[in-house]
């Protein structure tokens, strides 16, 4: 079959001919008809990650947000078979651990990363093993097209489970959203869905565009403000946005408090002034999300504002993808007409495009989310 290997950091996948996985006894191969192309392979394609020992090895089929059908049944699945339409989370639980049995199994102590491992070779190819399938392969209703779930990938499972069951979004709460790629973008609209008011930022016009058609209530440039905070409470327009967005940012301190704006501040970025920022964005008793990673700029560290983040009870958390057990809910969601992964699909491309659209993102150069639907050129 064909796949998509990395190499060398930062230059072009190999495509090449590997030889098809066999299923485990608890696994099932998939045959993949779409995978998205996300930021995290990115960062895996440019070696990223030696700082916290998470650096992808050299001959690592890439690829972490699959969608297709089943092609092969192992003998100890009952529940799947072959034919049916699947989704399949990068954060691979063993479904026994304590945390998957309570229903976190995106942090499975025995998990595993999709298209990050030696173990897990990725869905930039042909065909897919997904391992303990029978808690890790979703069933596609009829109405989510595989297109559509492959948009799910990691980015807008992360920001689902980000902002509804981590920061708790709901109706009425003012939310703002630092970095307007496809994580980003599925922020924007899942926080809209959950009946928040969204405020964006970001330093390109067209995903700040393109946020506006998800349904973000206001956006920032931030390139051409002089400070991110002032602006997103100037966007907000209560009480703490009567100063203009032009006002000496370092007039209202480093960090949250009074001056703040939003209930939920999200980093999908993940560089130290995106995180910086989200931080001041927050009014006393506001959450910050930190969903975007860090490249060999922060390596891993970012310095806050902690003095300022207990002084006024401001919380900080962290996201990674979804536990499989609440697909359930996001699906039916989706079913209903309330998100549309399918709306954030910019780009639709080849395997042998991928590295292309690696090099891309080195420059920003894409928008939304690209996915690979031809696996035979």
């Amino acid at each position: 079959m064909r796949a998509a290997v990395l190499e060398d950091y930062g230059e072009p996948l190999e495509i090449r001919d590997v030889d098809p996985p066999d299923p485990a006894p608890h696994g099932v191969v998939v045959a993949v008809e779409a995978c998205g192309i996300c930021r995290s392979d990115w960062h895996a394609w440019m070696g990223h990650g030696e700082w916290a020992d998470d650096r992808v090895s050299r001959g690592q089929i890439l690829g972490h947000e699959p969608a297709g059908r089943v092609l092969e049944v192992g003998s100890g699945v009952d529940s799947l078979a072959v034919g049916d339409r699947v989704v399949i989370p990068f954060n691979l639980g063993d479904g026994t651990c304590r945390y998957c049995l309570n229903g976190h199994g995106n942090v499975c102590a025995d998990g595993a990363a999709l298209g990050f491992e030696p173990e897990v070779p990725g869905a930039f190819a042909e065909q897919l093993h997904v391992p303990h399938a029978e808690y890790n392969a979703v069933s596609l209703p009829d109405d989510v097209s595989t297109e559509s779930a492959a948009a799910l990938g990691c980015r807008y499972v992360t920001a689902f489970h980000a902002l509804a069951h981590r920061a708790d979004v709901g109706g009425g709460d003012r939310v703002a959203v630092h970095g307007c790629g496809g994580l980003g973008l599925a922020a924007v609209q899942i926080a809209d869905a959950l009946g928040a008011s969204v405020v964006t930022v970001d330093v390109r016009d067209e995903p700040l565009g393109m946020a506006e058609s998800l349904g973000a209530d206001a956006t920032v440039n931030a390139g051409e403000v002089e400070g991110v905070p002032e602006a997103v409470a100037a966007r907000v327009g209560d009480g703490a946005s009567e100063r203009t967005e032009n006002e000496d940012s370092t007039r209202h301190g480093t960090g949250p408090g009074p001056d703040g704006s939003v209930d939920v501040s999200i980093d999908a970025l993940g560089r130290a002034e995106t995180c910086r920022n989200s931080i001041r964005c927050l009014q006393p008793r506001g959450t910050h999300v930190q969903l975007g990673l860090t490249t060999d700029a922060e390596r891993g560290e970012i310095s806050l504002p902690m003095d300022a983040i207990t002084r006024w009870d401001v919380s900080v958390l962290g996201s990674r993808g979804m536990p499989p057990t609440r697909y359930g809910e996001l699906l039916t969601t989706i079913e209903s007409g309330a998100l549309d992964p399918g709306r954030l699909v910019t780009n639709r491309v080849s395997l042998s495009a991928v590295s292309d659209r690696l090099r891309a993102m080195s420059e920003y150069g894409t928008s939304g989310i690209e996915v690979v639907t031809d696996f035979s050129s």
